[in-house]
């Protein structure tokens, strides 16, 4: 008893030493999600257990940084944390990001079975390709607009493209889409590019099924383009198909970058897979002599926004009713079984109301047998009809005894 006191003792001590995870990851409380999510990969660079495998205190700020990071990267986490504090932030479900070139062979394993039985697991960019990138030791190949390449990736490796656009055609927008044939997993990625030379991790895209292939895509339009994210969702669509439905779209959100400037920039695929490499197609395009697509594009993505603010207005609704459904469907039920029990006791109290002996069924068979007669619709009573065997014991034309005169005819 004594050591599990000391153990919640030691928890709810480590809970009064949690710093603010602002302060954490050196940003305000009026951070963009861009400004939380480039402060953060740079300290978990900093910070990854494969660069200072024997440091113990850089292990635990590489925690206090995840930590912090599940937070703020959060909407709904992050109001809640600036209203309330850790007390409104649920600390024991944050998911966290694995790299799955820090595991071992046994713990990818498991991870891989897990993920094969559908439990999400989110993954991160090997720490050793975000170094190389940002210490300038990555080649990017050249990729022109309206050009297609077709390559396999490794797995935890990452193939680079350099992508140059000009002032017309960064104002025009372009694509960047991946392609993979064989439902291969991967991470499509954007890198910024810093002033000594190096690359740091921008945007990152998981590939996602759609039909027969999984594909990734980055929109740079000049006008802000979203992305759904169903990961957080598809855990909740087997515990309540309801709360996942109204949730649906909660991951809808806009891209950190909407345009681009003219110049050079620079694509990652990295190959997400557990244990095999990616075949994948990437291709850049300019959106020039795309101008409909961009504007239905932008007409269908304000209906989904307008749809997410009427799902959560109808919610309320819906679960009203189905209140009110539910309470409704227990009281038809309930008032059958009472209807169908006071009958029963009704033709009861009816089958009372006699001095005979109760009545015995008979077969079908034993009452044709005890019946010679049959009854006419009349109520009168008429002979059966013979039978066969009745008709064969009567006398037949054959053996009618005629008389024969013998008198001498004249």
């Amino acid at each position: 008893m004594q050591g599990s006191r000391s153990k919640s003792e030691k928890q709810e001590a480590e809970k009064q030493l949690r710093r603010d995870p602002y302060e954490v990851l050196g940003l305000n409380r009026n951070s963009t999600d861009q400004e939380i999510k480039s402060a953060y990969r740079k300290m978990a660079l900093k910070y990854h257990p494969d660069k200072n495998a024997n440091d113990p205190k850089a292990a635990d700020i590489f925690k206090e940084v995840t930590f912090s990071y599940n937070i703020l990267s959060d909407p709904d986490k992050r109001r809640q944390y600036d209203t309330a504090g850790f007390q409104a932030v649920e600390t024991e479900s944050h998911d966290l990001e694995l790299d799955l070139s820090s595991l071992g062979a046994v713990n990818t394993i498991f991870a891989a079975l897990f993920s094969k039985l559908g439990v999400p697991i989110k993954t991160t960019v090997s720490a050793t390709v975000l170094e190389e990138a940002l210490n300038g030791r990555v080649t990017a190949r050249p990729l022109p607009l309206g050009h297609s390449i077709t390559k396999k990736v490794e797995k935890q490796c990452a193939h680079f493209y350099s992508v140059t656009i000009t002032e017309a055609e960064a104002r025009a927008g372009f694509v960047c889409q991946v392609q993979s044939s064989d439902k291969s997993k991967f991470k499509l990625l954007y890198f910024d590019q810093e002033e000594m030379g190096g690359l740091s991790l921008c945007l990152q895209e998981d590939s996602a099924k759609t039909g027969k292939v999984t594909s990734a895509g980055m929109y740079f339009l000049g006008f802000p383009v979203y992305r759904l994210d169903q990961t957080s969702n598809s855990m909740a669509s087997a515990k309540d198909p309801d709360a996942a439905f109204f949730k649906k779209l909660d991951g809808f959100q806009p891209c950190e970058l909407t345009e681009l400037k003219a110049g050079t920039h620079v694509f990652a695929v990295y190959g997400d897979n557990f244990f095999k490499s990616a075949s994948y197609t990437i291709e850049v395009l300019s959106c020039g002599p795309f101008a409909e697509e961009k504007e239905s594009l932008r007409a269908v993505e304000a209906q989904i926004l307008s749809k997410r603010v009427e799902l959560s207005k109808f919610e309320t609704e819906y679960r009203e009713v189905l209140a009110q459904f539910t309470e409704m469907t227990s009281r038809y039920t309930q008032e059958m079984q009472e209807i169908d029990e006071l009958l029963r006791q009704r033709n009861e109290i009816h089958a009372s109301y006699t001095i005979a002996p109760a009545m015995k069924r008979s077969s079908s068979r034993s009452r044709n047998k005890g019946q010679p007669k049959e009854v006419k619709e009349d109520g009168q009573l008429r002979d059966k009809k013979p039978s066969f065997r009745d008709r064969s014991k009567k006398s037949k034309w054959f053996n009618l005894h005629l008389k024969v005169d013998k008198r001498k005819p004249c």
